[in-house]
């Protein structure tokens, strides 16, 4: 079963010009259902319990992740979704199972589960959770792995580790799809990319379209390393795009973004331009091997920013999932 992404929507900002409290699920939900209409296959958000930078200060608004998606599922008849991604310091993993496969049933099948290490360590102490060395954050994502496949699949999970351990637990109603597809983010060359062969049914990347290239054949490397088919695995990276009918128009869009305090270094890291240019260096990801682009978007509470997003990449990536 492979992660359902051709082109995603990723949503990590909730502070919208004019858009108050109680407006903005409504704002969100109206992102949602117009990456729906406009070609888009995915839509993910965060997890995390503050704002990060360069995305905004820590007093932005931020939602948990999983209510917000259970939410968006309910809105929605089409989209995938899911956490881009979670954190394995976060909960236990049984938990994780568990309220993964909720939202499987909320959207009839939709969901993925994404997972990765963790890495804010600022945001760990602020709310009490414990920040491990990163080796022991990668055994604790494997561990956790092993224990949400046995959970989707199996009629009891019985997963034994150092930091986790599922000993006879219940997940039931099934999937609906009766097992869900795994996402496992980040670059890293030795240990990620390796637990992705072993256990991921998609990863996340970063990095330009070279970067991207040499990543992907170190994926290969692992899969034959493991047994695994390079095939199985849906392979994704995440960007940020900045798009408007004309370029004069970005070029505008850009300069009022910096105006309202957006960081030079961020907007200078986008992709901006007319449908032409945006979808010119987007094609080099696709050429790199890429079969999903996951995307942040400059501006998502311009629905027309999004629908132009969507019918310029949905014809680089078109929004036919990859086959279960």
């Amino acid at each position: 079963m492979r992660v359902p992404i051709t082109l995603s929507l990723h949503i990590p900002n909730f502070n919208y010009p004019g858009v108050g409290p109680d407006e903005v699920f409504e704002k969100i939900a109206s992102i949602a259902t117009t990456c729906e209409a406009s070609g888009f296959s995915s839509v993910s958000v965060m997890d995390h319990l503050h704002q990060i930078a360069p995305v905004g200060p820590p007093t932005n608004w931020m939602f948990e992740g999983s209510t917000m998606l259970a939410a968006i599922a309910a809105r929605t008849t089409r989209l995938t979704m899911g956490l881009l991604v979670g954190s394995v310091t976060y909960r236990n993993p049984a938990l994780a199972a568990k309220t993964t496969t909720t939202l499987d049933i909320i959207s009839r099948g939709r969901v993925w589960h994404g997972i990765g290490a963790g890495w804010f360590e600022e945001e760990h102490v602020a709310y009490g959770y414990e920040f491990p060395p990163l080796k022991t954050r990668f055994a604790m994502l494997e561990e956790e792995l092993r224990i949400v496949r046995a959970m989707f699949t199996q009629d009891e999970a019985h997963v034994d580790g150092e930091h986790f351990r599922a000993r006879g637990a219940y997940n039931n109603p099934k999937p609906v799809r009766g097992d869900i597809p795994i996402l496992i983010g980040g670059s890293g060359e030795r240990k990620t990319l390796r637990l992705v062969a072993q256990y991921g049914d998609g990863c996340n990347l970063f990095g330009d379209p070279d970067r991207i290239r040499h990543l992907l054949e170190v994926l290969q490397g692992h899969c034959q390393e493991v047994g695994r088919e390079y095939g199985e695995i849906t392979k994704t990276a995440l960007g940020r795009v900045l798009i408007a009918p004309t370029h004069e128009a970005a070029e505008a869009k850009k300069r009022s973004l910096l105006e309202r305090g957006a960081p030079q270094e961020s907007l200078d890291t986008m992709i901006t331009g007319d449908a032409d240019e945006v979808g010119e260096r987007v094609q080099a990801y696709r050429d790199a091997g890429l079969e999903g682009y996951c995307f942040t978007l400059a501006d998502p509470e311009d629905l027309e920013s999004v629908a132009l997003a969507g019918r310029t990449l949905a014809r680089i990536f078109p929004a036919t999932a990859p086959s279960a």
